[in-house]
């Protein structure tokens, strides 16, 4: 088990995108500089993930980091 300062291992993502989610994404990102689109979809699948049935508490960790610009 990890202890809880250890920084969790990072995979890259490439996904395809519908082009006006990836304009919305864009302007939303513009206009908010201390978000990245790392952290959104950070976020977001978390969210996905606790809306659908995980229990695991890292995935609750993520989300919360995430959502308050803890470093994720």
């Amino acid at each position: 088990m990890s202890s809880p300062t250890a920084q969790p291992t990072r995979i890259d993502l490439q996904v395809e995108i519908p082009e006006d989610l990836h304009n919305a994404l864009q302007a939303y990102l513009d206009s908010n500089p201390s978000w990245s689109q790392a952290r959104v979809f950070s976020a977001a699948t978390a969210l996905f993930l606790m809306q659908n049935g995980a229990s695991d508490r890292s995935i609750n960790r993520t989300y919360l980091d995430a959502l308050f610009d803890h470093q994720v």
